[in-house]
């Protein structure tokens, strides 16, 4: 089994920045990658951002390239996302996730509200 929890959402106006954090733990041996997603109410649940088990490849969403950075901590078993200039339609409740060869894993989900 893996546990994520995330950690870092809160409250920014608008063109601030705030990081994310994902702390794995469990069996988190082997995985394909890691993963931040976001959800906002009445709409599905949408990739952010995309990390390689190896750190060597990420892929973003075309709405926050240039704005959003994802990165790995592997002694800390952790995964960041480091997100600059922020919008209002930022805002969701953001996900970390981590994909195995069989199953995926999911962790309780942070808040990340932007204002005006």
């Amino acid at each position: 089994q893996v546990q994520l929890v995330e950690s870092g959402g809160g409250l920014v106006q608008a063109g601030g920045s705030m990081r994310l954090s994902c702390t794995a733990s469990g069996r988190i041996s082997s995985f394909i990658f890691m993963a931040w997603y976001r959800q906002t109410p009445g709409k599905e649940r949408e990739s952010v951002a995309r990390i390689s088990d190896g750190g060597g490849t990420t892929v973003y969403a075309d709405s926050v390239k240039g704005r959003f950075t994802i990165s790995r901590d592997n002694a800390k078993n952790t995964m960041y996302l480091q997100m600059n200039d922020l919008k209002p339609e930022d805002t969701a409740v953001y996900y970390c996730n981590l994909r195995k060869i069989v199953g995926a894993y999911w962790g309780q989900g942070t808040q990340v509200t932007v204002s005006e």
